[in-house]
């Protein structure tokens, strides 16, 4: 059984049932939230009902996984109204991404779990997800995948590292700097991606987690897509440009054009297991599984 529930921006009823549809054909059966399409401005409703829906999908014990509907913005304003302790006695299966990269990273950190950086329902679900990627996000939820690895498409910085995973959106993980909720860095492998930001907003971004002293403490990074607000090319090219200069002096190695998050595969990633980075192949290779 998978809950869906809606933490962030408003849903449309369409896109979420054709969202279930891919899941229910998948073989999962699925509870969506009776607030999933409540609206409140651009909220999927009130923060203390999102909250509740959470914490209620937490508590059942019918429930095995949570599906985040889609993403847009909100979730960062639910961290203080979940019980992460709670969480931690009775884990299961969170999946999102872009905004809630929030709650992935608080739940790894402030929860001690696992959570996944994938599809949302409907979104990804709804809009025509690859077989490749369908069948990654199953075996990873159901087996763990221990030993799967995925290809960059480039290297930006050599060698080798290993650490435990976390980020998501870029601009998320920035807007969480300064917060209880951010996540630690030390040590880690640190995976970003972003879509529809001009490319000076992406330099100052990355400029932002340099001098907070990210860059100084990661063992490795990973890049997924960052796409460009217009997608033309030359924003991309500045983009790709700002990206390795921001990079160029570190000495973690630095992969880049992952097929994770927006605007690619969105290959599912599970945050708060320990990846190896092995930059002569350019490959992040998953070294522990991500379910037991």
């Amino acid at each position: 059984m998978i809950g869906v529930v809606a933490p962030s921006s408003i849903v449309e009823r369409d896109y979420l049932e054709r969202g279930v549809r891919v899941l229910n054909a998948m073989g999962y059966r699925v509870r969506i939230s009776i607030h999933a399409l409540d609206r409140d401005g651009i909220l999927a409703g009130d923060d203390a009902v999102r909250a509740s829906e959470l914490r209620t999908f937490f508590a059942d014990d019918g429930i095995r996984a949570i599906f985040g509907a889609r993403g847009g913005y909100g979730c960062g304003r639910l961290l203080p109204l979940i019980d992460f302790a709670a969480i931690a006695r009775a884990p299961k299966i969170f999946l999102g991404f872009s905004d809630a990269t929030f709650m992935l990273n608080a739940l790894v950190e402030r929860a001690g779990i696992v959570a996944f950086h994938g599809p949302m329902v409907a979104m990804d679900f709804a809009n025509g997800l690859s077989r490749r990627s369908l069948d990654h996000l199953a075996r990873v939820l159901s087996d763990g995948a221990r030993g799967f690895e995925l290809e960059a498409r480039e290297l930006l910085r050599p060698g080798d590292a290993e650490g435990e995973l976390v980020g998501g959106c870029l601009s998320v993980v920035a807007a969480a700097l300064g917060t209880p909720y951010a996540p630690r860095f030390a040590g880690r492998v640190l995976f970003l991606e972003d879509t529809g930001e001009k490319a000076y907003r992406i330099d100052r971004m990355l400029v932002q987690l340099r001098q907070a002293g990210v860059f100084d403490q990661v063992a490795g990074m990973v890049f997924g897509a960052i796409r460009p607000v217009d997608g033309s090319e030359q924003e991309r090219a500045l983009i790709a440009t700002f990206v390795a200069a921001q990079t160029a002096d570190l000495k973690c190695p630095v992969l880049f054009g992952v097929e994770a998050g927006h605007g690619t595969e969105n290959l599912t990633l599970p945050f708060g297991v320990r990846v190896r980075l092995d930059g002569a192949r350019r490959r992040m290779v998953f070294t522990e599984p991500a379910v037991s």
